[in-house]
């Protein structure tokens, strides 16, 4: 991640928390005061957030190979988390886009999609993890190469749910944002590479509190055979819970549901 350094030795108590705002390079239309911090994050690299209901997450493709590994957990019982399967099958779809609702396996509402300038985001595609990677790729460790080492998806993931307690059992499908996913007639799984990414957002609103872990290193099915994942700009920003005339709560019954049940599980 980029973190230039202050221009004062002590910067003012007064100072945002985020005092240098890299959100303006990548998403400049954001509400100056409704933003909490923002990230670049390059590519294959990891990170995580513990994140309130109504705080959402602005992700801008910075680069032509970008993808971005998503899993969510609910902060206040770890074993609450999304659920691929139920979501796919309630919402009838077998990609992600604005209206969406992610579900977890409790049927509430975590995540929903409420920007979306692509139209695409994979569900199915999984994790790049190290044997594939360096049957691919090449190995390239840390020691040698330093910040120019290959990373796996999965490894990257979970250094970041260890963090909060969680384990290799505790890995779930990722949400793959800026990834598009085909299947042809005889059921296998292509990755579309002319998917036109660089500059594309999507954003994601927390409809309950969250762990949310990411990792940016390529889509285990990309069929290009260098190792270049693209950077990822995030931001967060507080925009409020889902109201009642919410775009996600009217694109399917059961993201109106989903949400409906988030709200309830609130007010408990």
């Amino acid at each position: 991640m980029e973190h230039p350094d202050h221009l004062l030795d002590n910067p003012p108590t007064h100072a945002p928390v985020d005092a240098v705002p890299l959100w303006r390079r990548f998403a400049a239309g954001l509400p100056a005061e409704r933003v909490a911090w923002s990230e670049i994050v390059p590519g294959g690299a990891h990170w995580s957030w513990r994140l309130s209901r109504g705080m959402s997450l602005r992700f801008v493709a910075l680069e032509a190979r970008a993808n971005c590994s998503i899993v969510l957990y609910a902060a206040h019982d770890r074993l609450e988390r999304y659920s691929m399967p139920d979501t796919c099958k309630a919402l009838h779809t077998a990609h992600f886009t604005r209206g969406h609702v992610l579900m977890s396996d409790m049927g509430r509402a975590m995540a929903s999609f409420t920007h979306d300038t692509l139209g695409w985001h994979d569900p199915f595609g999984g994790l790049l993890d190290a044997r594939r990677m360096q049957e691919k790729y090449g190995e390239r460790r840390f020691g040698e190469h330093r910040n120019a080492m290959h990373r796996a998806g999965r490894d990257g993931l979970l250094i970041e749910i260890g963090k909060y307690g969680l384990s290799a059992r505790d890995l779930i499908a990722p949400v793959n944002l800026f990834s598009r996913v085909t299947v042809d007639a005889e059921g296998r799984f292509g990755f579309d590479a002319q998917h036109p990414v660089q500059g594309s957002s999507v954003e994601l609103r927390c409809d309950m509190d969250l762990i949310v872990a990411v990792s940016t290193a390529p889509h285990p099915l990309d069929p290009r055979p260098d190792y270049a994942p693209g950077k990822i700009g995030i931001a967060a920003w507080r925009t409020g819970p889902a109201p009642a005339d919410d775009y996600c709560r009217g694109f399917r019954p059961e993201c109106a549901r989903a949400l409906h049940n988030a709200d309830v599980f609130a007010l408990s």
